[in-house]
């Protein structure tokens, strides 16, 4: 049976009161990883995955999630601007249907609109190399991606 897919917020009643997730921001050439602490309070990053075929993809993200005891998958999503899903977001979708059939942990899916823009004007806000940003950016996207997520996690925690 696939793993479920579904928004944060519903996903969220899938996992254990604890447990680390894991982020991913997927590029057309890479997979931008992240990783939360078992408290779901901090992201950190892990690696940036160059993408090769889907099963060697998959394999190396289904091995991060067993070395980390992971309990779950935060998948950004790349929604337009005004809302509607173009092909980067079906892509994903797709992207998500497939790694279902892999892993039983439920994948969240979380919007992620300017995640990469944001991320781009902090690195260069640092004065990091066009070179270097072009490394680190996709991990670093995973990461806002992640710690959006969490942050989002600990407000409906409060709220309850």
């Amino acid at each position: 049976m696939p793993a479920p897919i579904l928004p944060l917020i519903d996903a969220a009643s899938h996992w254990p009161e604890r447990g680390a997730l894991i982020g991913l921001d997927l590029g057309t050439k890479t997979i931008g990883v992240a990783v939360s602490n078992s408290d779901r309070r901090l992201a950190t990053g892990v690696e940036t995955i160059k993408r090769k075929a889907f099963k060697a993809d998959a394999a190396r993200l289904l091995a991060l999630a067993a070395e980390r005891n992971v309990v779950g998958f935060v998948l950004g999503l790349p929604i337009n601007m005004d809302g509607s899903e173009g092909p980067r977001a079906q892509s994903t979708r797709a992207f998500a249907r497939n790694f279902a059939t892999l892993t039983p942990l439920a994948i969240a899916l979380w919007d992620e609109r300017l995640s990469t823009a944001a991320v781009e004007r902090e690195l260069i806000g640092m004065d990091v190399s066009r070179a270097r940003r072009a490394e680190v950016i996709d991990e670093h996207a995973a990461i806002f991606i992640l710690q959006g997520a969490l942050d989002r996690l600990a407000t409906l925690r409060r709220d309850r």
